[in-house]
C-alpha cells in the first residue's frame, strides 16, 4: 500500500502532553561584509511535534503502538490535534462565522479555501486548512450566517449553495486537525521504575496536501 491519510485521530489525551510547533525553512548567506542575505524557501509553515511527552501511563503506550502498527511507521498519515492551534478563532473559543475572511465574491465563484490568518505588527502570514472537523465549520456572506454550502472535510474546501455576491466578504469559522506522519519507522521503549513505560522521542511531521 503506498503512502496516503488515513481517516483516524491521534488520541487527544496524548497530544494534550506534547511539544511541537511551526518551522520555517530560511537559507542565510553571511556576506564578506558581515550583513546577512536571507532567502525565504517555504511559502508556509511545517508543523513539527514529539508525542513522547503524551505518552505517561501503559495504557496510552498501548494506544500509541497500535497507532503505530496501523500506519506502519513513516508510510501512512494521520491526523493530529493540534492542543495550542486546532480553531479559527482565539484560545479554545468555538468557532464563530465571522472568525477568517477566506475570500470576496464575485458574483460566478462558489468554491473558497478554508485559511487561518496569523497577523502581528502589519505583518501576516495564511495558512491553506485542509482538515476541517466535520460539523464545525460555519459560514456567512457579507457578515451575515449562512447554512447554504457544504464542505469538502478532505481538502478544506467550502461550495456555496449560489455564489456570492461581488464585493461581498466571505467568512468561515472552524476547528481543525493537521495531516501529519511519523517521522520515523522504529518506536523505541523502555520501562522505567518497574512498571512505568516510556518512550524517549517520538516526532511527527505535517503532511503538506496543497
Amino acid at each position: 500500500m503506498s503512502g496516503g491519510i488515513l481517516p483516524i485521530v491521534f488520541p487527544g489525551a496524548i497530544a494534550q502532553g506534547s511539544s511541537g510547533g511551526p518551522s520555517y525553512s530560511t537559507t542565510v548567506v553571511t556576506l564578506a561584509s558581515g550583513h546577512e542575505q536571507r532567502n525565504i524557501n517555504w511559502a508556509q509553515a511545517r508543523h513539527r511535534y514529539n508525542v513522547a511527552r503524551g505518552i505517561t501511563t501503559a495504557q496510552r503506550l498501548e494506544q500509541v503502538v497500535a497507532h503505530f502498527h496501523a500506519v506502519q511507521g513513516r508510510a501512512l498519515g494521520f491526523l493530529y490535534p493540534d492542543p495550542l492551534d486546532h480553531g479559527s478563532g482565539p484560545g479554545g473559543i468555538e468557532p464563530t462565522p465571522l472568525d477568517q475572511a477566506i475570500g470576496t465574491g464575485d458574483g460566478a465563484t462558489t468554491a473558497f479555501q478554508l485559511r487561518k490568518t496569523y497577523a502581528r505588527g502589519g505583518a501576516e502570514r495564511s495558512r491553506t486548512i485542509t482538515r476541517p472537523v466535520p460539523g464545525s465549520v460555519r459560514c456567512a456572506v457579507n457578515g451575515t450566517e449562512t447554512a447554504a454550502f457544504t464542505v469538502d472535510t478532505t481538502t478544506g474546501i467550502v461550495s456555496f449553495a449560489s455564489a456570492p455576491g461581488a464585493g461581498l466578504l466571505v467568512q468561515a469559522g472552524f476547528r481543525f486537525l493537521v495531516p501529519v506522519r511519523f517521522d520515523t519507522d522504529h518506536l523505541e521503549t523502555s520501562w522505567e521504575a518497574w512498571a512505568a513505560q516510556a518512550v524517549a522521542e517520538l516526532p511527527l511531521i505535517e503532511i503538506r496536501e496543497c
